[in-house]
């Protein structure tokens, strides 16, 4: 859908006439260019070549399309405990009594957790071994259940590793999937953020145990353009990557720069908010640690205007419902069964 030809010229006549006016309407053709025109739509998996889809596939192909990623408050009250046949023959209950106990690792009264920062990397990093160009990857579970996480781009995320395969070994009875586990807990991580979005999920996905393909993680020393490629090959657009680079407003980091071990990338890291992108721009690297990628993404022609304008006053309200639409399709990288998925939304955490 494009800006009407008539409502351009007045805005520009407008910007002729007064040149105060001139910014903020470039932010307001950005912002609705990007609401419009400049996320992904590719559909991905068996919704592809799908003749019929079910009532789950629609949904998620809505979604991948462009509908609200974001959760209403729809909440879900477990039949019996964990141990009853009632709670065993559902899946939501199952998940419930998982994402109860994920809850009170991720979050305290300062805001998210360490753990909670690295489930939301571990998330993206088994997830982002696909590619259009792989045969197997995505988010799989292969992160937890090959040699993958001993690779040099997944240091740090040992920690949180072992602490999902402690809960894998403890609910894998139930029917859940290490895939599905390590995505509940990126998505239950980032809600448990303050100011944090609640993003649509689903359940099902299938595990492999095969490593996933190498060199297709972005790497912090990385430049703008390779990663737009790299991204563009897992069918996100450039403005898709500004979006979801925003959730280094959790990150702590520990091997980019060893001296500052611990250094986070802004100066909020227990609160999901916008000031990673004000402060990236700013580039003030003695008070956090600014990636030499995301410096990069945040000069870089082609992404420069959306990385501003997720920096600006009311950027927050802006990204975050559009990080959750490119998390979204993050999540269901390489997933090849979207049909038959089970959502599970209801037993996250409401937003704090």
């Amino acid at each position: 859908m494009k800006t009407p030809l008539l409502v351009g010229v007045v805005a520009a006549n407008y910007a002729l006439a007064y040149p105060s006016l001139d910014a903020k309407l470039t932010e307001i053709q950005a912002r609705h260019d990007f609401a419009l025109e400049r996320r992904s739509t590719e559909l991905l998996g068996d919704l592809v070549d799908s003749i019929s889809l079910t009532v789950v596939g629609t949904t998620i192909k809505a979604i991948l399309q462009g509908a609200s990623a974001v959760a209403d408050a729809s909440t879900y009250t477990p039949p019996g405990d964990l141990a009853s046949d009632v709670c065993k023959q559902s899946v939501l209950c199952v998940w419930f009594y998982i994402v109860d106990e994920l809850k009170d690792a991720f979050a305290d009264s300062e805001g998210c957790t360490d753990l909670a920062r690295g489930a939301i990397r571990q998330g993206f990093h088994d997830a982002a071994t696909w590619d259009k160009n792989s045969d197997y990857g995505g988010a799989d579970g292969s992160l937890l259940l090959s040699d993958e996480l001993t690779r040099s781009e997944n240091r740090g995320l040992e920690e949180i590793g072992a602490q999902t395969n402690v809960w894998y070994d403890k609910y894998k009875g139930y029917g859940i999937s290490m895939a599905d586990l390590i995505q509940t807990a990126a998505l239950v991580g980032t809600v448990s953020c303050p100011g944090g979005p609640r993003i649509r999920h689903f359940v099902g996905r299938q595990d492999d145990s095969r490593a996933g393909p190498t060199g297709k993680l972005p790497l912090p020393q990385q430049d703008a353009q390779y990663l737009i490629d790299l991204f563009s090959a897992k069918t996100f657009t450039a403005d898709d990557l500004v979006a979801l680079i925003g959730a280094h407003t959790a990150s702590k980091q520990k091997f980019v720069d060893v001296t500052r071990s611990g250094a986070s990338q802004d100066s909020t890291p227990n609160v999901w908010d916008n000031k990673y992108y004000s402060e990236v721009i700013k580039g003030d690297n003695t008070s956090i640690l600014i990636f030499h990628s995301d410096k990069s993404i945040s000069n870089y022609a082609s992404t420069k205007s959306q990385f501003s304008i997720f920096a600006g006053s009311g950027g927050q309200a802006l990204w975050s419902p559009i990080y959750a639409q490119a998390y979204f399709r993050m999540s269901i990288l390489g997933v090849g069964n979207l049909n038959n998925l089970t959502e599970i939304t209801q037993v996250l955490p409401l937003p704090r």
